[in-house]
């Protein structure tokens, strides 16, 4: 496989806690979402929202961990099996989201709603908070620090624009050093192109070697 080539299949998160309310029937419906990125951090979530909903009929609860989505769990915290923490745990899946914990505190109202009626509470409830604002891509990134000199300064951007995710910091003395994220991805043919500038003396640089997630 041509190693310029990846296919690249983004997943999704959430930047800042995220809360939504829907009434079904009598009963009300409060999702809590947040960004978790650690089995630890979604557990001290999810045991927080219950205990600020300890008076709450129910707390149902579903989280996504992993690059690639493939550590998630879910609870239907009493509810018949199958009716809350699927649907939620389904819903967030169908977004393509990791790193992400949810919790939907059911207040019941006094009417039952049957199972098809829980699942589609359920869904919703989740579905109305992710829709609440534009989800962040998650992106696997090598942090590059390049020392560089003021004429070739211009020709060296030029050349690495397209593969930049950002510029994390510039510095100017008698050269220029800047320290620059780019996607894995892009790395392996930056890299190339980066050597060979320093192998013709035009730049120095250094890549970090641990490739982070940040939210884009």
């Amino acid at each position: 496989m041509n190693e310029d080539i990846m296919v690249e299949n983004y997943f999704y998160s959430i930047e800042h806690q995220r809360t939504t309310t829907i009434k079904i029937k009598r009963s009300v419906f409060i999702c809590t979402m947040e960004y978790a990125d650690s089995l630890e951090k979604a557990k001290s979530f999810i045991s927080r929202i219950s205990k600020e909903n300890k008076t709450a009929t129910h707390n149902c609860w579903a989280y996504i961990l992993g690059e690639k989505g493939d550590i998630f769990h879910c609870s239907d915290a009493g509810e018949p099996s199958g009716t809350a923490g699927k649907p939620m745990l389904n819903t967030m899946q169908s977004h393509d989201m990791t790193n992400i914990a949810a919790v939907v505190t059911r207040h019941f109202g006094g009417v039952k709603l049957g199972v098809r009626g829980l699942i589609e509470a359920y869904c919703a409830s989740v579905k109305n908070t992710i829709e609440l604002g534009k989800l962040k891509k998650l992106i696997r990134t090598v942090t590059i620090l390049i020392k560089v000199s003021y004429g070739f300064n211009d020709t060296l951007l030029s050349q690495i624009k397209n593969y930049l995710s950002r510029i994390k910091d510039t510095t100017y003395t008698d050269e220029i050093v800047h320290t620059i994220e780019i996607e894995l991805k892009n790395f392996a043919r930056v890299d190339r192109l980066l050597s060979e500038y320093q192998s013709r003396g035009k730049l120095k640089f250094n890549a970090i070697p641990q490739a982070n997630k940040i939210l884009d």
